[in-house]
């Protein structure tokens, strides 16, 4: 698994994918909807390559002369040095050769990115009994294979991005809480390096008439270091193409970063491309939907921008709203809409890279915010208090903040000097992840570049129901997952797994964790959640880690 990681992860609620996954068919229909996200002579230019295939395949394969083989196996004895330094053991850890610190200064060879930019690899035959690389018969397999792929309304799933040292894809797992079973069911193959990926159930205008629009299906939008959102139907199995694309089409040219002078220096300075109001022209590095607004999505970028999307429109398609000095010149790393309802579910949570701002969409020169010490990781909103947010730092700091404070004691350029409600020390180095448990009060979730995920126990008046009662923050429990750097970790939405998470990181490794089989967790959190009604759940074997089926095996064969 070296030199794979996992950047971003998303739950599927339970009972919202479709119990029959829909099988990828590229007929006319097909062919057309795909021509037109292209854009201009995308459709015109897609033929003409099917044929091209299409005449190649009729054409046959051509031998391989034996003296052709023996050169080559000449080159292979000459080339046998370079091969062992090659198969050397790398260090799982080391993140350099994605040069992640430095995307922003390369400049860019030219190659093509986006849903179509690898469309000359693809070959397809319209009859499976045309494709020579079929040669089982379909006798019977058509009812097993469905059997394989039905989703059950037990199962809740999971998409991972992944990325390895030569492809990126959305891998979407299975979760069976029953049989403690993780399984990879499909997964989808992405042009670009993915940064982040949000769920959300609008089918938008991709999904066909206004009502259809309306019927809740199961989307996954991914941002990536292509400036293009791409949206794929998570119930398509083996989709080539996405559902729709937010940004400028994938034929249309983009902006490029390009070097600033004619010098021969080996690292010349990268002059980045303007931002502009209708889409984003640096990598997408966060996304965030809302069940209170169905129809929306939020973007943030390294361009600088906040961006808003109307799902309803045509793809691809244009941002109906970019905000561009929120953050005053800092690149934007998160985004969270306020899941609340009423006038708090307009607000919206984002950070740069040292500000952290609340504004609402409607009067975003209203915004007010608060300057940190460190760089922010991640931000989000605490769903039992509206008003109320949190904030990893790079420092391996937790902040909390009361929206209402930073309000009052708002200075002339937004930013207020308040201090924050208190102040976790959660990690040695930076606290990568972060989520707010939306099941059980005063429970939180932290990752880390430690290689650590540890559950945290905040204890006051709101979650004991104690007026007065004086705040107290410990910790609950605490695990290496085997996950490497950590870089990402979710709380389950479902009520019946009220303390699942799921978290990954820089071995490309996901683990389902139920923290309930935890002693520590179940003394910190069984009386709180029997308030509310409800028990947890039996002691699971192996203290309730679950990993993907198969995944011990690869990791003893590296």
């Amino acid at each position: 698994m070296s030199g794979t990681l996992i950047s971003s992860l998303a739950w599927i609620p339970r009972g919202r994918a479709a119990r029959q996954p829909k099988k990828y068919t590229l007929d006319e229909a097909e062919i057309e909807r795909v021509g037109r996200l292209g854009g201009p002579g995308a459709l015109e230019k897609m033929r003409e390559e099917m044929e091209a295939m299409e005449v190649e395949d009729k054409e046959g394969w051509e031998d391989v002369d034996e003296e052709d083989g023996e050169e080559d196996d000449d080159d292979d004895e000459e080339n046998g040095d370079a091969k062992m330094d090659e198969d050397k053991p790398s260090d799982p850890n080391d993140l350099s050769a994605y040069r992640m610190d430095e995307y922003d200064q390369e400049e860019s060879k030219g190659v093509a990115m986006g849903a179509f930019a690898n469309v000359k690899g693809l070959s397809f035959y319209r009859d499976n009994n045309d494709d020579p690389y079929i040669t089982l018969a379909n006798e019977g397999d058509d009812d097993e294979e469905r059997e394989e792929l039905e989703i059950l309304p037990t199962d809740a799933l999971l998409v991972a991005a992944r990325t390895t040292s030569d492809l990126s894809s959305l891998d979407v797992h299975v979760y069976d809480e029953s049989n403690e079973s993780l399984y990879v069911h499909h997964d989808l193959m992405l042009p670009a390096f993915p940064l982040c990926v949000e769920w959300f159930d609008f089918g938008g205008s991709g999904s066909g008439s206004a009502s259809e629009q309306e019927q809740p299906g199961s989307y996954v939008a991914i941002g990536s270091f292509d400036p293009a959102i791409e949206i794929w139907d998570a119930d398509m199995v083996d989709g080539l193409y996405p559902h729709a694309i937010l940004g400028p089409s994938p034929g249309a040219e983009k902006p490029e970063a390009k070097p600033l002078g004619t010098g021969k220096k080996k690292r010349r300075q990268m002059v980045q491309p303007a931002a502009n109001a209708e889409h984003h022209v640096q990598p997408v590095l966060a996304l965030s939907w809302s069940a209170q607004h169905r129809h929306l999505l939020l973007s943030a970028s390294a361009d600088t921008t906040v961006k808003l999307w109307d799902l309803t429109r045509e793809s691809p398609m244009g941002a109906v709203r970019s905000w561009d000095a929120i953050h005053r010149g800092e690149k934007v790393g998160a985004v969270e809409w306020n899941k609340s309802a009423g006038d708090m579910g307009k607000a919206v949570l984002s950070a740069g890279e040292r500000t952290v701002k609340v504004w609402d969409s409607r009067a975003v020169e209203d915004a007010v915010g608060v300057r940190v010490a460190s760089d922010v990781e991640c931000v989000r909103w605490d769903p039992w208090e509206p008003t109320s947010f949190f904030v990893s730092l790079e420092n391996g700091l937790i902040l909390a903040y009361d929206s209402r404070v930073l309000s009052s004691q708002k200075a002339a350029d937004g930013l207020s000097g308040a201090q924050a409600k208190y102040t976790l020390s959660a990690h040695d180095g930076a606290a990568s992840a972060l989520d707010v448990n939306p099941h059980i009060r005063g429970c939180i979730a932290t990752g880390g570049m430690d290689k650590t995920v540890k559950v945290w126990n905040v204890c006051d008046e709101e979650t004991e129901g104690v007026q007065g009662r004086k705040r107290e923050i410990s910790l609950a429990t605490s695990r290496d997952l085997g996950l490497g750097k950590v870089f990402t970790t979710r709380w389950s939405p479902d009520a019946e797994t009220p303390l699942t998470l799921a978290a990954a990181g820089s071995k490309a490794v996901v683990q389902v964790w139920d923290v309930a089989s935890n002693a520590g967790a179940r003394k910190a959190f069984g009386d709180r959640l029997r308030r509310h009604g409800r028990e947890l759940g039996a002691v699971k074997k192996g203290g309730g880690v679950v990993a993907v089926n198969g995944s011990e095996e690869d990791e003893d064969e590296d």
